[in-house]
Formats: C-alpha cells, sequence, structure tokens
C-alpha cells in the first residue's frame, strides 16, 4: 500500500507538470492558487499552527491580520510547487530570461579568496530555484538535502537540483564531502531555519524568540575560513524572479565567548530581516518554536520543506 500511494503522488505530480507546461502562465498560476486555498481550507493543523507562530511572532497584529498571512503564505506554497514543475520544463536560457540577480559579485570575491564559500538561506520564497538557478551564472554548488520519503519524488527533485550541475550531498557522511568540497574552493548551500536538537543545536533569537538551530554554518565556516553568503529569492511581477546574495557574514573576532552563536545568530538576523519584510514567503506551518502547538507535526505537508528538519550536520 505505501508503494502504491508513492506512485500514486508521483503519478499526480508528473500529470501537473505535464499539465503546467503547456498551460498558459496565468492559468498556472491560478492552479498553483487553487492547491494553496486547498490545502488552506482542509488541512485545520497546519492552519492553526501557522496562525498561531504568526501571532507570536507578530503580537501587534491582529488574528485576521495574522489569518490573512497564512492564507497568503498557503497560496505560496501553492504557487512555488506549481512554479518548480514549470520552470523544471524550461531550457537554461529560457529560464536565465527570467532571473534578475543581485550581488555576484559578492560570490565572485569570496571564490577569488580560495577557501570556499557556504550559501545559507531559509525555506523563504524560492529557495529550491535559487540553487538550480545559481549554476546558470556561477560554478555549480553542493546542496545539502535529505533524501524524501517517496522514492520516485525523490528522483524527480534530485534531476531538477542537478540538471544545471549541481550535486546533492546527503546525511550520512555529509561533513568529509562537505569538507571536501570547500577545500576544493567549491559553493556549497545549507538551510538553517529548520528546528532541530541534539549536541548541534544552538538557541538563537528569532523574532525575539530563542529557536534551536542548527550550528553547521558556523561550525564549518570557522573551521575552514569559508566565506558565509546569505541569499535569498523571491518572485516579482510578470512571471520574474530576484535572486540576491546578501553580503558575507562577518566573523567574530578570536576572543568571542560563543562564536557559533554568533554566527549562527547572524544568518538568523538575515533571514528575520527577510521575513519581515514579506512574512506570505515563509514557512510558517513548519513547528519553528517547539513551544508553540507542540502537539501539531508537519511531516504530511510540503514533504521536500519538512523534512529538512530532521538533518543535521555536525
Amino acid at each position: 500500500m505505501k508503494n502504491l500511494r508513492h506512485r500514486l503522488e508521483y503519478a499526480l505530480v508528473l500529470a501537473i507538470r505535464a499539465l503546467v507546461a503547456v498551460m498558459p502562465e496565468s492559468f498556472a498560476r491560478g492552479l498553483g492558487t487553487a492547491i494553496g486555498l486547498c490545502f488552506f481550507v482542509v488541512d485545520r493543523p497546519h492552519r492553526r499552527l501557522a496562525v498561531a507562530q504568526l501571532r507570536a511572532a507578530f503580537p501587534v497584529r491582529s488574528e485576521a491580520e495574522c489569518r490573512a498571512i497564512a492564507r497568503a503564505t498557503f497560496v505560496h506554497f501553492g504557487r512555488a510547487l506549481v512554479d518548480v514543475l514549470r520552470t523544471s520544463t524550461l531550457s537554461a536560457d529560457q529560464l536565465r530570461s527570467r532571473l534578475d540577480v543581485e550581488g555576484l559579485e559578492r560570490v565572485r570575491t569570496a571564490l577569488a579568496l580560495g577557501k570556499g564559500v557556504i550559501f545559507t538561506a531559509g525555506h523563504f520564497g524560492f529557495w529550491e530555484l535559487h540553487a538550480i538557478a545559481h549554476s546558470l551564472f556561477m560554478p555549480p554548488l553542493w546542496v545539502v538535502a535529505r533524501p524524501l520519503d517517496n522514492p520516485y519524488l525523490h528522483a524527480l527533485i534530485e534531476r531538477a537540483r542537478c540538471a544545471t550541475g549541481n550535486k546533492v550531498i546527503y546525511r550520512q557522511g555529509a561533513v568529509r564531502k562537505i569538507l571536501r568540497a570547500l577545500h576544493a574552493n567549491g559553493a556549497v548551500a545549507i538551510l538553517i531555519d529548520q528546528h532541530i536538537s541534539g549536541a548541534d543545536a544552538v538557541r538563537v533569537d528569532f523574532f525575539g524568540r530563542p529557536a534551536a538551530t542548527t550550528t553547521a554554518v558556523a561550525a564549518l565556516a570557522l573551521r575552514t575560513g569559508a566565506t558565509v553568503i546569505p541569499v535569498y529569492a523571491w518572485p516579482t511581477a510578470g512571471g520574474r524572479y530576484k535572486l540576491v546574495y546578501e553580503p558575507p557574514i562577518e566573523m567574530p573576532p578570536p576572543d568571542s565567548p560563543d562564536p557559533l552563536r554568533e554566527v549562527t545568530q547572524r544568518c538568523t538576523d538575515v533571514l528575520e530581516m527577510y521575513v519581515r519584510r514579506s512574512p506570505h514567503l515563509w514557512l510558517w506551518m513548519h513547528r519553528r518554536w517547539r513551544e508553540v502547538d507542540p502537539e501539531d507535526d508537519v511531516s504530511g505537508m510540503f514533504p521536500a520543506a519538512a523534512s529538512e528538519e530532521r538533518d543535521s550536520v555536525d
């Protein structure tokens, strides 16, 4: 039965991809909106969790405002699903023509140092698209990810991630592979905004509340001297996307009492800046602060994103 469910999910995704590849862009956008609204209506636990976390993050906003942002968040991720499937059918030139990129000179400067680059981001906007599109302008990178539970969807998303030359690093043996990539002056992309537990977690302030966060980025940067560059992508008018490479994260001085936490906090601060600007583009359906509705779980929705919370890099 599990294999049958996986096959049915895969068939559904392939059908949607084939459909959005031929339909007008406005129709595809409408389909994404419908998918998002459907989840918003039927998925009460995640809707309730999103609203609860929005209320805690934005205490001055009313219940109605938080609910409206939550609704827009579901719509965004419905559209994001359709957009990823749609862009996976485009040629490199077609995809490149839809992108506006800012900050590539920062990447070139970092690579010139010869110690590698760590791109850090969150589940904000179009993080998957940014990783894929990066290699249209710069050398390919290594993406740190967790295999999806559905092996057919896993193979599909891996083909999309690697279509422009990227490689994927999975959890087993991840540290060794990341270090090898950085020592070769390569670039590695790591998401940092999922709750984790264990020795490799540190609590940093996120919207004024402690959030358990991976120290992988900080530990790797401090060990190798790699430059840490926050990266973010979001949709703009006319079916275009804006990709931004932020200024590098400043490393703490040698006498810093807690360099891991300091670097992690600085990375988180950049993410919070973007989420405050466009809150509907972040994954509020993930239980980022575990003291909010701890009985809820996010494993059933947006598995490619939610499953990242089980990742960690020592």
